[in-house]
């Protein structure tokens, strides 16, 4: 199953709450501006959160400006109905936005309203509190962050460090969003649900932190409109500077830059390709666009 977060997912999101819920989690986005507006109309929401403000939907939002207005449109709304917003004080953006608004429940620094310490068991993070430390399966900085968000959010809530703790040591993603899967003496970080520039770069940088061999298969990122050529070509260079053992890359924006390495037009010439022509790196990374569908290629990888 995909999302439940544009203007058909949301109503339909908000149709599943019982009498008996107490509170519902909503997810709200947005490849154009006006869009988190309606669907605050329909969500009416209490507490709001902007995960992050990314290099995602360019084409849409009109650049990376249009991006940070539309999302913005949530804290508009909590604004003008003195609802909560939950803000991560290690996001400049977030701060800059909500510095002069008092309703607000805070995270990431030593003087937030909540503070957690991060650390790393081989290739997944977690994080501690006040000595007690939960472990994820998940694989990431961003996802330190993800969890600070929900864990201030639970305590925000009345939530005890204990539950807080096995919920997080409990879920195991299983949607290609930072899924890490061991198969056949490989480690793979298979994220293929989506990408852009932003995301991009995180997921290269973590990579090239695991130990041993290591080959990047990074496919297209869409919708990126008139940047699409510079940031797929900036992109590319990152992944050079990291000192892979090995680049692939897979779409047509992404061949058009990749003149000199190895480059796919789609998963079919890929797949066709390493039938004969094995990944030997034990680690590899698929990272792409959801309509690049590089999850395609696991089944090849031997």
């Amino acid at each position: 199953m995909g999302n439940l977060n544009n203007h058909i997912g949301v109503p339909l999101t908000l149709l599943s709450i019982h009498a008996d819920h107490q509170m519902a989690v909503v997810e709200m986005g947005a490849n154009h501006q006006k869009e988190i507006e309606a669907l605050c109309k329909i969500t009416q929401p209490t507490i709001g959160y902007v995960t992050n403000f990314g290099k995602a939907h360019l084409e849409g939002f009109g650049g990376f400006e249009g991006v940070i207005k539309g999302k913005s449109e949530l804290y508009d709304y909590l604004r003008s109905h003195k609802q909560t917003i939950l803000v991560n004080e290690n996001d400049p953006i977030q701060v800059e936005k909500t510095i002069d608004y008092d309703n607000k429940i805070t995270f990431g620094t030593p003087s937030s309203d909540y503070y957690f310490e991060s650390f790393a068991n081989q290739n997944f993070v977690g994080l501690s509190w006040n000595g007690d430390e939960a472990q994820s399966h998940l694989t990431g900085r961003y996802n330190f962050t993800n969890l600070c968000a929900a864990a201030s959010l639970g305590f925000h809530f009345g939530v005890d460090f204990e539950k807080i703790k096995a919920a997080i040591e409990n879920y195991q993603p299983t949607n290609m969003r930072s899924q890490v899967l061991e198969k056949d003496g490989k480690v793979f970080v298979i994220d293929t649900y989506n990408a852009n520039p932003s995301s991009m770069a995180e997921s290269l940088r973590n990579f090239s932190q695991f130990t041993g061999s290591k080959t990047a298969v990074i496919g297209d990122m869409l919708e990126l409109g008139d940047e699409s050529d510079d940031e797929h070509k900036q992109i590319l260079a990152l992944a050079q500077s990291l000192h892979f053992d090995g680049i692939i890359t897979v779409g047509k924006c992404f061949k058009k830059v990749n003149t000199k390495g190895v480059a796919f037009e789609n998963t079919a010439e890929l797949s066709n390709f390493l039938q004969n022509n094995p990944i030997e790196s034990t680690n590899v990374l698929l990272k792409a666009s959801r309509g690049i569908a590089l999850e395609k290629v696991l089944e090849f990888i031997h």
